[in-house]
């Protein structure tokens, strides 16, 4: 009897350790259950976006005229104000014409006496022919006045020529615009000795309306540009546009066009100098500022996005990101990336569309861990 009892306790007992080992075990699947992490992921998808890079660059005159004396002389009088806008072909100093005008007015006597040697040499010409055809004269007599002839039209023609430059050089009395534009001040006055050719100069004309901007863009980002626009990655237009941002922080008001590349590079710096057209009819801008450019380089087709959140760099500076794969496993990638377009990176390599990118919860996987995917937009990502 006693054995029966003892048999039965010991049943009782096997029948409870085993309830709370299946007991045990529905705990530790339920853990581990919890175990799995809730991350944040942007699933990437490729989009038409269009590029603009944000260089430094400086105005300049559209138009400069540096205004010199063409003759010498006395400088009789300032024709201008300074600071004015003046038009092409404006007078702006009136040097003492006197002798230049008695050098004109002689070299027009040394025509009219030219002229009047020349009748008379015709003259003689026509009656030694007449004459010479029945032999009244000689043969040389006449040869002589048929040369005389030749030698006046030769003097008239010097003497017209001497006119001419008599007259330039008399016009060249009054100093007058090249270009239109504004004047700036003037380096002489009324009384001062000027000469022909001289280095030093009377007045600088600026035309500012439309006014050139040069920008600075690295040779290497113009490489690439170029080298993808080739392979048919980037679509670009015949004329880029360029807008401003100035010293405040303001955007002009006026769009500018890219006109033309420099065809070398500068060896100093590794640039190259892109020009650009603006409008300025308000004479904002003024040459030599600096201002910030913003230029549309054309339309990258199906470029890869990936958010900035999600991208990090490892200690040897190479762009990595993690991605929860289709089975629920977070996997470490190793990527090439392209430039930035706001808060994202274009993705060259590594990744590709429908990867679910990481962007929120990063700290708390690693990689081989399972976890759960929880979307997230990409403004949100941003």
């Amino acid at each position: 009897m006693r054995s029966l009892v003892g048999l039965g306790a010991i049943c009782a007992i096997g029948v409870a350790g085993l309830a709370l080992s299946a007991c045990d075990n529905r705990n530790s699947t339920s853990a581990a259950a919890s175990t799995v992490v809730e991350v944040g992921v942007v699933t990437l998808a490729v989009s038409d976006i269009p590029l603009e890079a944000e260089l430094p660059g400086r105005t300049s005159a559209f138009r400069k005229a540096e205004v010199r004396p063409q003759v010498s002389g006395i400088i009789q009088k300032r024709l201008f104000e300074e600071g004015a806008s003046i038009k092409a072909g404006e007078p702006l100093y009136q040097i003492d014409p006197a002798t230049y005008e008695a050098a004109h007015n002689s070299a027009k006597a040394e025509l009219a006496r030219a002229q009047a040697n020349l009748v008379a040499a015709a003259a003689k010409e026509s009656r030694y022919k007449n004459l010479v055809a029945i032999k009244a004269i000689s043969q040389q007599d006449y040869d002589d006045a048929l040369a005389n002839l030749g030698q006046s039209k030769a003097n008239v023609a010097a003497a017209t020529a001497a006119v001419e430059s008599a007259r330039i050089n008399l016009k060249y009395t009054q100093v007058l615009a090249p270009i239109s534009g504004v004047i700036g001040k003037s380096s002489v006055t009324e009384g001062a000795l000027v000469n022909a050719g001289q280095a030093d100069v009377l007045a600088s004309i600026l035309q500012l309306d439309p006014i050139y901007v040069d920008v600075s863009q690295s040779a290497e980002e113009l490489l690439k540009l170029r080298r993808s626009a080739l392979k048919g990655d980037i679509n670009s237009s015949e004329v880029a546009k360029v807008r401003l941002i100035l010293d405040d922080g303001s955007v002009y008001e006026h769009e500018g066009q890219l006109q033309f590349a420099e065809v070398g590079v500068n060896e100093s710096t590794g640039t190259v100098t892109l020009r650009a057209k603006f409008p300025n009819p308000e004479r904002l801008l003024l040459p030599g500022m600096f201002v910030r450019t913003q230029v549309d380089e054309g339309i990258y087709n199906n470029a890869l996005l990936a958010p900035q959140r999600g991208i990090a760099r490892d200690r040897s500076g190479n762009a990595t990101a993690l991605v929860l794969n289709k089975e629920g496993i977070v996997e470490s990638r190793q990527l090439t990336t392209g430039r930035a377009v706001g808060d994202q990176w274009i993705v060259l390599d590594g990744l590709a569309v429908g990867d679910q990118v990481i962007v929120e919860g990063l700290q708390k996987v690693k990689p081989g861990a399972p976890a759960k995917a929880a979307a997230v937009s990409s403004a949100a990502a941003e």
